[in-house]
This record gives C-alpha cells, structure tokens and sequence, in this order.
C-alpha cells in the first residue's frame, strides 16, 4: 500500500521505516523542517537503536520519502497515519492541539481528493477521542461521511523505547479499531507475515487497550517497588520474593482477578494487605500503593450503593452474601458490608444465597457469626428464588450463583438488575434494564 505518515516523532518515525520496510511505500509528514530532511538524508531524527539503518536502507530502496506538504502526502497514498504527539496539559489531560490541526489538514486534502481513503489514529488518546474530537474535524473539513467516504480507524502502537524495531515486528497484539470493514482489512494489511493475536473492536476499545496496558505497567512498577522497600525493611530479599512470585503463571502473572467487577473479600486478601501495610508502617515506612488497594476496595461498595440509590427503588434482591459463588464464607464478604448500607439507608432487603442458609442451619464458625454478628441481616435471608421474585423491584447479582441467571430470565424484563460480577452466560444483558457496575 501507499501510506502517509504525520508526525516524526518516536511512533511516526519507528513505524515509518519498518512499514517501508515491509514493502509498503511510505511519505513521512512533518510541520519540522529538521525532522523532514533527516529523512530525506536517510538519517533519523530520533536516537533509537537500528533505526538510522532502516532509514537509510529504504529511502535509498524508495520506499521512504518526506515532505511538509499536507496535501501531497494525501494524494500520494491510501491510508494516512497519524502519529503526532499528545502530551500533558497541567491538569494531566492531553493537549490535543496536533491531533485537531492534522485531521483539519487531511480534511482538507480529502475535499480535493477523488477515491477511497483511510486516516488511522495512532497517537494515544483517551476512549471517545476519536468519536468526539477527530471525526467531527475530519468530517467538516472534508464534507465527507466517515465510514462511507472515507475510512477510519484506530491501531494503538506498544513500542518501547530502545527496543522499538523489535517490539513493532513482534508485538504482543495487533489491535484494530475501525469505523468500516474496509479499513480494517487495510490495516490488517500493514501486518502481514508478522506473528501475533490480532483483534479487530470498537475504536473506543482500541483507545482504551493501549491506557489500560500502561497503567498496568506502571501499577507494577509501584507494586513491585512498594513491596521491596518493605521486604528490605525486614532483612529480606526483595528480588528472591519476586522471582518466586513470578513462578505463578495461574494466578500472579495470568488473566486471574483481572477482570473488572465487585471488591475482593474473603479471610485472605483484605487481612493480608493489612497486615503488610501495617507491617511496613511500623517500620516507618508509607504505603501509597497499598493504601489506594484499601480504598478503592471500599469506594467499589460505595458505588454500587450509589447504583441503587440512583434506581429509585427500595424492595432490593441481593442475590449472593458470601464473597465466593459455591461457598458460604462470610468473613470479609463485601457483599455484608453492601447488605449493611442498604439496610442502614432504609431499603427493604431480600437476599438469597443456598449455601449461606444452609450454613445458618448448622453448627459451626459460620452459623455464630451470622446469627450473632449480622442478625440484622441474616433475617433478611430468604430460601428460595420464588421469594426474591415475589418481593423485588431491583436485582442485585452478587456472586455467579448456579441459579441465578435463572433467577433473572424468569423476572419481568422491565425489572432493573445491577450486575456486580458480569453473569457468565450474559442473562442479564439481554435485558432492557440492565446495568454492570464497570460495563
């Protein structure tokens, strides 16, 4: 294909010559004059390691060239990336000054332009950039109907600096959000013959992939550094902790917990950040990140209560107590402290979880905390699903339950349900009144 890139910075210029070095033919577009002639020169303008050789090998091959010339580099290709840079204004939001002026420029372009022609974004920019920022400039500038006069999409890049040329011909994924089917196929293209999952989505997903990639980066930065200034504290090797961490590829360094939900709970997690939070305080120590664990643990409960108390109704069916689907464990139940704040906030509480009932009918740890430290919501329990559908006006689901998307399939469709978990079977999205706490 005949690709134009905008913007000679680390993304333009990386993705510039190892797509010219796939064999595509490749004008690079740069405001900087600078930047332009380095290319022209077979140089590049960035310091990364393999790069002034690729450069050098394709423009003299004539697969790479440059230009300040907007317009030129539209008529003289297929597909447009945008590849300009987005950085922090003092308030952490981007400065989308680039972003604006460029698609201005390419919709300019278009209005000249007969033929079919796809613009990509590939800076990072927050979900809802494209739909609300570049489509609208684009659109106008050009008269043109995106995804029918012209294409547009979005292909988040996960370059790391010095390792950049390796990283776009091995990347972990290949991420592709598209307005049509025609672009893409067309980026798709770009990607031929390189090994790697690739995932065609919404072009707001696709925003959001590359944030939700280096914000877990960095949470691991942190988590790692909080964790070895505690372990140095008490005479332990941090980096020995850490290898032997990493050997748990099932739950530590795996998809375990990371899908977005309710609070962790249960007679482990909660106690255990504590206890090492505390551990490290005693030590003089402070404990950012294991702070923030805490309170966004407690501020997921607030929300779902905020959920409810938006609904407008106040006969509510909490369908799980324990923390666990499958169990009857009580301790640390963030579900409890749910069951609490919507009885202390006046609403009429049903709730129906088997193993729980089963358990206050029996001997043990179980049945003395529920009668002696909850009465007021073990009477809130009901035993079967007839009695939380005869009473609700809301449905809370709780844990993934065995019954309980059958539960929800027999209840009237216009009955609210508010998922904390994402039912495995999607039950309850199918319904008119259907609302996940983080989906």
């Amino acid at each position: 294909m005949r690709i134009s890139i905008f913007g000679l910075g680390y993304v333009g210029a990386v993705a510039g010559a190892c797509i010219a070095d796939s064999g595509h033919e490749v004008i690079a577009v740069d405001t900087d004059p600078v930047k332009v002639k380095c290319i022209r020169d077979g140089r590049s303008p960035i310091v990364e390691p393999g790069l002034d050789e690729m450069i050098s090998k394709n423009v003299a091959a004539g697969r790479l060239k440059a230009t300040q010339d907007c317009a030129e580099a539209v008529m003289q290709s297929d597909m447009s990336l945008i590849c300009v840079g987005t950085p922090s204004n003092e308030d952490g939001s981007l400065k989308l000054d680039y972003v604006r002026d460029v698609c201005r420029q390419i919709g300019v372009a278009l209005s000249k332009k007969d033929g079919w022609h796809a613009v990509v974004l590939r800076s990072t920019v927050v979900p809802g950039t494209a739909r609300t920022v570049a489509l609208p400039i684009l659109s106008e500038a050009s008269g043109k109907e995106a995804g029918v006069d012209f294409g547009f999409g979005n292909n988040p890049e996960f370059l790391r600096e010095s390792t950049a040329i390796y990283d776009y011909f091995n990347p972990p994924k290949i991420v592709i959000g598209a307005l049509d089917d025609r672009t893409a196929k067309a980026i798709s293209t770009l990607y031929k013959g390189i090994e790697a999952p690739e995932v065609v989505t919404e072009i707001e997903v696709a925003e959001g992939v590359k944030y939700a990639d280096n914000a877990w980066h960095a949470a691991k930065v942190g988590f790692a550094n909080e964790v070895g200034n505690i372990m140095k504290e008490h005479g332990v090797d941090s980096h020995k902790v850490m290898d032997i961490f990493c050997l748990d590829n099932k739950l530590n360094i795996s998809k375990a917990y990371l899908k977005p939900g309710f609070a962790f709970g249960g007679s482990c997690l909660p106690k255990d950040v504590r206890a090492l939070r505390a551990s490290a305080h005693a030590k003089g120590l402070k404990t950012p990140i294991f702070d923030a664990l805490l309170e966004a643990n407690d501020e997921q409960v607030r929300r779902a209560l905020a959920m409810v108390k938006k609904s407008g109704k106040k006969k509510i069916a909490l369908l799980g107590l324990a923390f666990k689907a499958g169990s009857d464990d009580l301790r640390e139940s963030p579900l409890v402290t749910l069951a609490d704040m919507l009885i202390g906030n006046g609403y009429e509480l049903s709730i129906y979880d088997p193993h729980v009932s089963q358990a206050a009918n029996m001997e043990g740890a179980n049945k003395k905390y529920i009668t002696e430290s909850i009465p007021h919501i073990s009477r809130c329990l009901v035993t079967s699903p007839e009695d939380v559908l005869r009473k609700a006006e809301l449905f809370i689901i709780g844990n993934h339950g065995a019954d309980f998307s059958a539960i929800v399939a027999q209840a009237n469709d216009n009955l609210p349900v508010i998922d904390l978990v994402r039912l495995k079977d999607g039950t309850g999205e199918q319904r008119r009144a259907y609302s996940g706490i983080c989906w």
